[in-house]
């Protein structure tokens, strides 16, 4: 077993928005959407007025994790959390959570407690 080594993260740039409700994220709405059936265009006004799931966090469903239980994480209702596509798979967002987009495009959530001590504002 090789004897354990320290590394220092590289100084890279990356966006970040901190998520507290469906919507929130700058990227939810962009673009118009085509039903694939239908062929009828939602624009990207229509859906965000109408408080249709976000693009990049969309709505969290689990059908085993009833909407009105609070999280042991966050204290919030599970209805109020968002879901992300992520590599790894998909992650539970919490009201609070940064949404990074990290440098090949990917998006992951990040604590607040992690954020703060991890990054820094680019002036």
């Amino acid at each position: 077993m090789n004897p354990s080594t320290q590394y220092r993260k590289l100084p890279v740039v990356i966006n970040a928005t901190q998520w507290h409700k469906n919507g929130d994220h700058p990227q939810d709405y962009v673009g118009d959407c085509t039903d694939p059936v239908s062929g009828v265009v939602h624009t990207s006004r229509l859906r965000r007025a109408e408080g249709w799931e976000g693009s990049v966090v969309r709505r969290f469903r689990d059908p085993n994790v009833p909407g009105s239980v609070m999280c042991v994480i966050c204290d919030a209702k599970a209805h109020d959390h968002g879901w992300i596509d992520t590599l790894e798979g998909g992650h539970r967002v919490c009201p609070g959570d940064w949404i990074i987009t990290g440098v090949h495009g990917e998006r992951y959530p990040c604590k607040p407690e992690i954020f703060a001590k991890t990054y820094e504002k680019v002036a």
